[in-house]
Order: structure tokens, then C-alpha cells, then sequence
């Protein structure tokens, strides 16, 4: 059996970061297995961890009044979910439902937290992973936001 160090290593989110900041991590680390129908977050709960999905589907999800649940995006092994835990007041902001088995590893925050302020440099360099991935869905959510609400391809200037 691998140990989180080395399912760390296999994880796009973790590749090219020194070994011995992998194993500095890996203590904050466990495999976590979500049944189909299971909760990773709640909306509204402590944000007290972030989860490296490694096999398995999971859909973020937000609650609409007088409709249910509605899901937002769907991440795939190789993503990563979560970054609630790195802001005040730490809570989640969306549902993360599995909608298989998924296989993960859950990383706890407060650990985290508290590894990155004594190691300032690690901490800089997760904070930029978490921007990266944070840019690209806010990208992706805009692209969506055009294709619901576009008119079409916008008109040249001086045609009619």
C-alpha cells in the first residue's frame, strides 16, 4: 500500500514540489473513501479540510430556494476541491456530493495552516497553486456564464 506521501507525488496538484515538503504535508494527510450519495462538504459547515480526488466523480453543488440542489461543476480524479480552509471564517461555500465512489486524500486545514506559518516559503508556494486553480474556475465559470446568457456573437461596430 502506497503511503500519502507518494499518492501526493502522483498528484498534478503536488508535482514538482520538493520531496521533503511532500512529506512535510503527507502528516496532515489520509485516504478517504465517499460512498455515492455522501457529502465531502456541506454549505454553511467548517471548512476543515481540502480533498485530492484521486478516482471518482463529485459534483459542487449550491441549494436554490423553491428548486434543490443545483449543481455548479463536476470534478474528475486529478482535481482537487477546496480552498475554505485557507480564509476566515473557514467555512464552505458550496456542497460537494459524490456522485460515485470517489477515493481521495483529505487534507486537514488547521494542519495545514499551521505547517504553511512555520514554513512561510511552503505556504507561498500552495497559495500560488490555489490561485492557479482558483483562476482557471473562475474562467471557466465565466465561459458559462456566456454561453447562458449570450445573445449571440457580438455585432461589429457600424453594422446593422
Amino acid at each position: 500500500m502506497k503511503t500519502i506521501a507518494e499518492l501526493l507525488a502522483e498528484h498534478a496538484f503536488f508535482q514538482g514540489l520538493p520531496e521533503q515538503d511532500r512529506d512535510f504535508i503527507a502528516g496532515c494527510g489520509e485516504n478517504r473513501v465517499y460512498r455515492e450519495g455522501e457529502y465531502l462538504a456541506r454549505e454553511g459547515a467548517p471548512a476543515d479540510y481540502f480533498f485530492l480526488i484521486r478516482t471518482g466523480r463529485v459534483a459542487v453543488e449550491t441549494f436554490l430556494p423553491n428548486h434543490g440542489a443545483l449543481c455548479l461543476q463536476t470534478l474528475n480524479g486529478g482535481d482537487i476541491f477546496g480552498w475554505s480552509w485557507l480564509f476566515p471564517p473557514y467555512q464552505w461555500t458550496f456542497d460537494a456530493r459524490a456522485l460515485e465512489t470517489v477515493h481521495s486524500i483529505r487534507l486537514d486545514g488547521r494542519c495545514l495552516r499551521e505547517k504553511c506559518e512555520s514554513e512561510p516559503a511552503l505556504g507561498f508556494e500552495l497559495l500560488k497553486r490555489f490561485a492557479r486553480i482558483t483562476t482557471d474556475r473562475l474562467r471557466e465559470t465565466r465561459i458559462q456564464l456566456l454561453d447562458l446568457y449570450g445573445d449571440g456573437p457580438p455585432r461589429a461596430q457600424g453594422t446593422t
